[in-house]
C-alpha cells in the first residue's frame, strides 16, 4: 500500500461557467458553457471559413498560467478548429474519401442547400472529418492576440532523462484528485455516418497536474483514428518543466471491430476509451506506420518538454 500523500494548500474557486484552482505557482481554470449560439457560430464560421461541427462549444476552455514564469497555455475551440485544414486537402492530411462524403460535403457547403453559410463565407472544400493534431496553444504572456511559437516552447525530450517521460506509476495511484473537468471542444455525427469529438480532461493531484486533450473520428466502415496529446507537471521538479507527449494512431474500422468481446454487440464502437484502448494496444506498424492507408502525418508519438524559467 503507498503511503498517504499530503495534500498541498490550495484555493478553488466557482462562477457560473467555470471552476479554478490556485495550487502553488500555478492558477488553473475550466469553462464550461452551452453549445454556441447562432450569431457565434456566425462569426466563428466566418473567421474559419467552413461550416463548423454540429455542436461547437465556442465559448469552453482550458487556461493554466504558470506565475513566475509567466508561461500559458490554453486549449479552446477556436484553437481546435483552427488546425483543421480547410481548402483541397494534400498528402499528408489524411483524407477520407467515402462514397457519400462528396455529397455530404455538398450539403453543407452548397449555397443553396438547407443548412445556409453566412453571406460573408465563400464556400469551399474542407476536412469534412473535422481532424485536429491541436496541442494547445500559448497565449501572450502580455494579454495581446499574438500567441508565442510553439517551437520556441517546446524542445524535444531527452530519452535519457526518466524524467523527461510520463509516469504511468504515479497518475494511477489512487491520490486524492483536487480538481477535475472535462472540457467539450465540438462534436460531430458526420451526417450521421460516423462521429467526430474533440474533449479535453485534466486532473490536479497534490503532486501533479495531467491533461489528455483527445480528438477521436469514427467513420463508419471505412476507419477509426485518434489523437491524443498528454500533459504533464510534477510539482516535485527542482526546476520546473512541463512533458508534452504527443500521439496518433489509426486503423480500420473493421480491424477495430473484430476487437469487440461480443460480435453483434456494435455499442463500444462509440465509447472513445474502449477504441483508444485497442488501437493503443496495437503494434505500432499497424497503428502509426500502416494506419488506415491515409498517410496521414499525425501517425507517430513525440515527447517533448517546455522549460519554466522564472522572469525576476
Amino acid at each position: 500500500m503507498s503511503a498517504a500523500v499530503a495534500v498541498p494548500q490550495h484555493t478553488l474557486s466557482e462562477s457560473t461557467h467555470a471552476r479554478t484552482i490556485d495550487i502553488y505557482d500555478w492558477v488553473i481554470t475550466a469553462s464550461t458553457n452551452a453549445i454556441s449560439n447562432a450569431s457565434e457560430c456566425d462569426v466563428l464560421q466566418s473567421t474559419l471559413g467552413f461550416p463548423l461541427p454540429e455542436m461547437t462549444f465556442g465559448n469552453n476552455y482550458l487556461s493554466l498560467a504558470h506565475r513566475p514564469s509567466g508561461w500559458t497555455l490554453m486549449f479552446d475551440t477556436k484553437g481546435a478548429l483552427s488546425a483543421v485544414k480547410g481548402g483541397e486537402l494534400e498528402e499528408g492530411d489524411g483524407g477520407v474519401k467515402v462514397g457519400y462524403a462528396d455529397a455530404w460535403l455538398k450539403s453543407r457547403t452548397d449555397p443553396g442547400t438547407s443548412l445556409p453559410l453566412p453571406t460573408t463565407v465563400t464556400a469551399k472544400p474542407y476536412d469534412w472529418t473535422y481532424t485536429t493534431t491541436y496541442p494547445g496553444h500559448h497565449p501572450h504572456p502580455d494579454g495581446s492576440s499574438e500567441m508565442s511559437s510553439d517551437s520556441e516552447i517546446w524542445s524535444d525530450a531527452d530519452p535519457d532523462n526518466p524524467s523527461h517521460t510520463i509516469p504511468l506509476s504515479e497518475l494511477t495511484r489512487p491520490d486524492p484528485i483536487l480538481f477535475y473537468a472535462e472540457v467539450p471542444l465540438f462534436e460531430d455525427e458526420l451526417h450521421d455516418n460516423g462521429s467526430s469529438h474533440f474533449l479535453v480532461r485534466i486532473r490536479v493531484m497534490p503532486t501533479c497536474i495531467f491533461i489528455l486533450a483527445r480528438f477521436t473520428l469514427r467513420v463508419d466502415n471505412v476507419l477509426f483514428r485518434i489523437h491524443d496529446t498528454r500533459i504533464f507537471h510534477s510539482f516535485a521538479s527542482n526546476s520546473p518543466f512541463v512533458v508534452r507527449q504527443l500521439s496518433g494512431w489509426e486503423t480500420s474500422y473493421d480491424r477495430v471491430k473484430r476487437q469487440l468481446p461480443r460480435r453483434n454487440d456494435l455499442t463500444l464502437l462509440t465509447d472513445a476509451n474502449f477504441v483508444a484502448k485497442v488501437l493503443t494496444e496495437l503494434p505500432s506498424e499497424a497503428s502509426q506506420e500502416v494506419g488506415a492507408s491515409t498517410r496521414w502525418r499525425g501517425l507517430r508519438t513525440k515527447v517533448q518538454v517546455a522549460q519554466l524559467e522564472s522572469r525576476d
